[in-house]
């Protein structure tokens, strides 16, 4: 391997990434801007034009600075990589703290220093998209005090589990040998499953307020829907999502005795008690089916090939030469190969991205006539087009942004594929 290889083989998927993206998000923009002024056939009686044009006007905002967000990305990771922002921070932290702070010391400074820089940079970007793009079509309902509190609590959280994996995973590196990365994955995943476990009970509360489902009808009927469907969960709750967005939804989480039903205090208020029953239903078409278990595994893999690759590149001085970044002589490079792996596989991984789209897309379809199967049909269509109207969620993507990104089907083909008006669920 010749550092020349690494550098052109880096530059032409960072710029190939960047240039379809930006092509990708240009086509977005005219396509839904062309189709603004008029409701789509299927929906003419259902969603008023008042409510199609914002959420293509909240659509073109996003898409707008998705744009800045994709040219600040790039310029960044070069700044990281081939211009030297990575080697200057590894030079400055090598020379300050390896003699006090011995090896180990000095990697987690390196990390930590790292993800403080990059959450720097990504701050008011951050920030603009709260209080500024969300606050504008009346979304946000957080606070300045709020959103910085939320920030600490994560970047302590963050601390508080990352640190130790990290050290971890830096011992592993440098104590079992040329097979690290399959002790190192061992770890990952444990560390995964742990936090699966312990997040909902542990983690999620320091963020939002959780409460028992209050309404007893409505707790009866969805205890009656998780009975039909095999489906054992320690309680029904309510999270107090109203507190930081309007958006609304709801979710299951957890591992085994821990899983719980977790309902936005926003989607109640917005759905009748059979749209939430469809709703939960197609949350848990993706239990019964096994779309969890399957994702799950399917990142398992990835990253156990992922690591297996880092195993090798970590080995060759070419991989840091190429990418801008001198190699210690006398320390450890595995945080500095760890870095650089996190910072050049996003731009390969992009060309897979529509291949998960198109998995993800069929596990809600699945998950939608499952949900036809165990409640009403015309209440998960209802639904759906509450949801889509109150996330201002347009109703014209451009099919092939659509067919990129899109993790969900749109709209139309989502409720053309539910069962016509009047029909009787399986």
């Amino acid at each position: 391997m010749h550092a020349g290889t690494v550098t052109s083989v880096f530059v032409v998927a960072l710029v190939g990434a960047y240039l379809l993206r930006l092509a990708l998000a240009r086509r977005q923009i005219r396509h839904v801007a062309q189709h603004r002024e008029q409701v789509p056939a299927a929906f003419a009686h259902t969603v008023t034009l008042e409510a199609h044009r914002r959420a293509a006007d909240y659509t073109l905002a996003h898409a707008r600075l998705g744009l800045v967000s994709s040219a600040l990305a790039a310029v960044v990771l070069l700044g990281w990589t081939l211009l030297g922002g990575l080697d200057a921070l590894n030079v400055a932290l090598h020379d300050a703290l390896l003699p006090h702070w011995g090896a180990l010391g000095y990697q987690l400074a390196l990390l930590a220093s790292f993800a403080l820089v990059g959450g720097l940079i990504d701050l008011p970007l951050a920030w603009y998209e709260t209080f500024r793009l969300e606050q504008r079509y009346g979304f946000n309902r957080m606070s300045l005090q709020l959103w910085l509190a939320d920030l600490v609590k994560g970047v302590l959280v963050g601390a508080f589990i990352g640190l130790p994996l990290a050290a971890l995973i830096l011992w592993i590196m440098h104590a079992a040998g040329r097979l690290w990365w399959l002790w190192a994955w061992g770890a990952w995943v444990a560390f995964n499953l742990v936090l699966l476990v312990v997040w909902p009970t542990l983690i999620a509360p320091l963020f939002n307020k959780f409460r028992p489902l209050a309404d007893a009808p409505l707790a009866a009927r969805v205890t009656a829907l998780m009975q039909r469907c095999g489906f054992a969960a320690k309680g029904l709750f309510v999270m107090d999502g109203s507190r930081r967005s309007a958006h609304a939804n709801a979710y299951f989480t957890g591992l085994g005795g821990s899983k719980r039903v977790v309902f936005y205090d926003t989607l109640l208020a917005r759905l009748t008690p059979g749209e939430v029953e469809a709703v939960l239903a197609h949350e848990l078409g993706h239990f019964r089916l096994r779309h969890v278990p399957k994702r799950m595994l399917a990142l398992f893999a990835f990253s156990l090939a992922a690591l297996a690759l880092l195993g090798w590149l970590a080995t060759q001085v070419a991989f840091y030469s190429g990418l801008g970044v001198a190699p210690n002589l006398d320390a450890p490079n595995d945080a500095l190969a760890l870095l650089l792996f996190m910072l050049v596989l996003p731009p390969f991984g992009f060309f897979v991205a529509p291949l998960l789209a198109r998995v993800s897309r069929r596990h809600e379809f699945e998950a939608d006539a499952y949900a036809c199967a165990q409640a009403d049909g015309r209440d998960l269509a209802s639904a759906l087009l509450k949801l889509h109207e109150d996330n201002a969620t347009t109703l014209t993507p451009d099919p092939l942004y659509a067919r990129f990104y899109y993790s969900h089907p749109p709209a139309a083909e989502r409720l053309a594929a539910l069962p016509a008006p009047g029909a009787v669920p399986a």
